[in-house]
């Protein structure tokens, strides 16, 4: 039985010892480890447990080879938009085909911290479709504009930040963009 234990608690933003306290009754980061890296078996008692702690359906911590999935692209922080340190993705009961997702750490804007974002990727030619809209570009290293499309001329795209006070930026040669189509919030 494969796991999706590590992927929901890196979303959720905790630590291995941060949900080893979340359990009930408390459990050790080693033990949150060695059941992530299937060391330890996944057991009805310890799914319905870790479920609990992590406020999700118990279902949803074991994954399928069939489920959809959707990777994340980036992390918005309080520094803005940057790549994941390592791979994240998503299992969603739905999502539209080629969607990627960033994950909300830091509020900014109208998003507020703990949302997520699922982004449609579009080609250079299909930017136009975004303006006006939210979006995610990529630039060199790994690094990420985040904002309001307010203008497209030619491969250079206007984005205007989420951040009172802040300029406009300027992305070249993009090779894609990423739409905000969905915003996901947790009650």
């Amino acid at each position: 039985m494969m796991s999706r234990l590590r992927e929901i608690r890196k979303a959720k933003g905790l630590t291995l010892a941060d949900l080893a306290a979340r359990c009930d009754p408390p459990t050790t980061a080693v033990t949150i480890g060695r059941l992530e890296t299937g060391m330890r078996s996944l057991s009805v008692p310890w799914l319905e447990r870790l479920a609990r702690a992590l406020d999700v359906d118990p279902k949803s911590l074991i994954a399928a080879s069939a489920d959809p999935t959707i990777p994340v692209a980036a992390l918005l922080t309080s520094d803005g938009p940057t790549a994941p340190t390592e791979p994240l993705r998503l299992h969603p009961e739905s999502a539209p085909p080629g969607t990627i997702a960033m994950l909300i750490r830091a509020s900014q804007g109208e998003y507020r911290a703990g949302d997520t974002l699922w982004l449609q990727q579009l080609p250079p030619e299909r930017f136009a479709e975004a303006l006006n809209c939210d979006i995610l570009a990529p630039r060199p290293v790994g690094r990420f504009l985040f904002g309001r499309l307010a203008g497209t001329d030619g491969r250079k795209l206007q984005i205007l930040p989420l951040k009172p006070g802040s300029r406009q930026a300027i992305a070249a040669d993009a090779p894609w963009i990423g739409r905000v189509i969905t915003l996901i919030r947790p009650l």
